[in-house]
């Protein structure tokens, strides 16, 4: 009963946090009203969630994760992969080379490997918190589409070398030879196993709904626990569990462009995993400010125990550490910035510099969040010989504290950064939707020209029919431009409504039917197609086009009813 309290108490927390944004004037972002609730529940002591870090990392990490690697962008990331590739590895070593000899510097009492592990575990993004924080304030999409594809994998190498510094610490000793042939092991098989799991699933789930119908709750509920089995088979591997939930997103969406799920299934389990992520992404935050109070409890005890002056040293070596971040994520950035436009001058490419307070936005926006607060719980409580974990607490205040100071900044910082900045000019995907748009328009047409020509003349009912074919191919010529269309009045019985929206439904699946081609041939990107094919399940619903959790296929309708 008492975790079912602590779960609706979590829950109602995540709720009031949201309800507070939208109904405060203010700009206040989402996570730090949540991690001040958070906070307050923690401060009032009735209720006190003890942090599992392995059993945190399993709820909350694969559905998040997989959503993500569902929903991000693919053309946009290998567009841009040099990037997210130096951000996602050279940059963690880059910030574990440089924080730990920092960390290491300020606290001088904690060892070196025990500094190495907490830079690491520093090391991950948040891109939920960013997305929070920038919901009033947008990022240009290439930089977030930078920034997400920069999360999804530099978690997986943050906690590489976090575990490999633990090791460090706990043996004394460190092999490179082991670590990169550990790493590479983590890194494959994480992925392999994610998209090998999820292909066989969702083929297995297709073979049975060729057979037998598709049964919407069932395929929302496998979509559900798939990325679940990806991150625990990796992990039974000694991989990468997060890594096989990002691959697990990705080879849905890859998936999802074959069309096999019908409009039901899609609106629904949108629907579903919507609320699914604002539900976590809230519980995570308020769960991150119920462990601030006692955390801050112990910071008197850790900086007596640490050889401190008190607990405003503290409060400068967290300054210190997350200014050491920030400022090396800006050198990073920076130099990247420059080899590119290098290269780009000797190929003799054109490229504008972007302005330097767009690259101090990219720097305060890489924002520390749960991932670095369940990674730094992980810390051994002893070493092999029986004594405690060299400066434990420390670490973990710390990290803490990072976490919230950087979202402080962010959300502080990133407004005036990013106010009157004129964001260099990213890709318009509006000519390639509306190349979409056509082309499915085009194909809607044909399908109703199909229904025309297989009118029979004998057929009862025929001029409903022929009226009602009139109707529908006068409003796809006028979204073809043809000028010939001509507006028709609605038929007024019921035979011909029903007539319309059989029609409707098939020239609706024609249209997404062609959505679907043009994206595998590569000729749009999947988020113009998953934009497009959500409008389209959204009106074939309107239109009736689902009985009973099934989808009906509009084309055999139309044959069946003219035949």
């Amino acid at each position: 009963m008492e975790v079912v309290t602590e779960t609706l108490a979590l829950l109602l927390a995540a709720v009031a946090g949201g309800l507070i944004v939208r109904l405060v004037p203010l700009p206040l972002p989402r996570p730090l009203v949540q991690i001040a609730l958070g906070a307050a529940i923690g401060a009032a002591g009735g209720l006190r969630v003890e942090l599992q870090p392995e059993v945190f990392f399993l709820l909350f990490l694969p559905p998040l994760l997989f959503l993500d690697g569902w929903r991000i962008p693919k053309e946009d990331m290998l567009r841009d992969w040099r990037p997210v590739l130096g951000l996602a590895l050279g940059l963690v070593v880059f910030s574990v080379a440089g924080i730990g000899a920092l960390v290491h510097a300020l606290v001088p009492a904690m060892p070196l490997a025990v500094a190495f592990a907490l830079a690491a575990i520093l090391s991950p993004t948040d891109p939920i918190a960013v997305a929070a924080i920038t919901a009033r304030t947008k990022l240009p999409k290439r930089l977030m589409h930078v920034l997400e594809g920069e999360a999804l994998l530099n978690d997986a190498s943050g906690l590489i070398c976090f575990r490999f510094a633990v090791a460090a610490a706990l043996s004394g000793g460190f092999s490179l030879l082991d670590a990169t042939l550990s790493f590479l092991w983590v890194a494959t098989s994480g992925l392999a196993a994610g998209a090998a799991f999820t292909w066989l699933v969702t083929q297995g789930l297709a073979w049975v709904n060729r057979r037998s119908g598709e049964e919407i709750e069932t395929l929302i509920l496998v979509s559900l626990l798939g990325p679940f089995g990806s991150y625990i088979l990796a992990e039974s591997l000694h991989g990468s569990g997060i890594l096989a939930a990002v691959a697990s997103g990705v080879m849905v969406s890859f998936i999802d462009a074959e069309g096999l799920a019908s409009a039901a299934a899609r609106t629904r389990m949108n629907a579903v995993w919507d609320t699914i992520q604002f539900a976590a992404n809230g519980v995570i935050f308020v769960l991150l400010g119920e462990q601030l109070p006692v955390i801050l409890g112990r910071a008197a005890e850790t900086a007596w125990l640490t050889g401190h002056d008190g607990p405003w040293r503290l409060a400068f070596d967290v300054l210190a550490i997350t200014a050491g971040i920030v400022a090396l994520r800006f050198a990073w950035v920076w130099v990247s910035l420059r080899l590119v436009l290098w290269r780009a001058r000797r190929r003799g490419v054109v490229a504008h510099r972007p302005p330097t307070r767009l690259l101090a936005a990219a720097s305060l926006a890489g924002v520390r969040g749960v991932v670095t607060l369940a990674g730094v719980m992980t810390l051994p409580v002893a070493l092999p010989d029986g004594t405690a974990f060299p400066e434990r607490d420390l670490a973990i205040f710390l990290a803490m504290a990072v976490i919230v100071l950087s979202l402080v900044i962010a959300s502080i910082g990133l407004p005036p950064l990013l106010r009157g900045v004129r964001m260099p000019q990213e890709l318009s995907h509006a000519a390639e939707e509306d190349m979409a748009r056509l082309a499915a328009a085009r194909a809607g047409l044909r399908a109703i020209e199909r229904a025309q020509a297989a009118l029979a003349p004998g057929h009862a009912g025929a001029e409903t029919w022929r009226a009602a074919i009139g109707r529908i191919m006068e409003l796809y010529r006028s979204r073809t431009g043809d000028p010939a269309a001509e507006g028709a009045d609605l038929l007024p019985s019921r035979e011909a409504e029903r007539i319309e929206r059989t029609l409707f439904v098939a020239a609706i699946q024609a249209e997404r039917a062609e959505i679907f081609r043009l994206a595998q041939r590569r000729r749009i990107g999947t988020e113009t197609a998953r934009r497009l094919v959500q409008e389209l399940d959204l009106l074939e619903e309107g239109a009736g086009g689902s009985v009973g959790g099934k989808g009906i296929n509009g084309n055999n309708v139309v044959k069946s009813e003219l035949s």
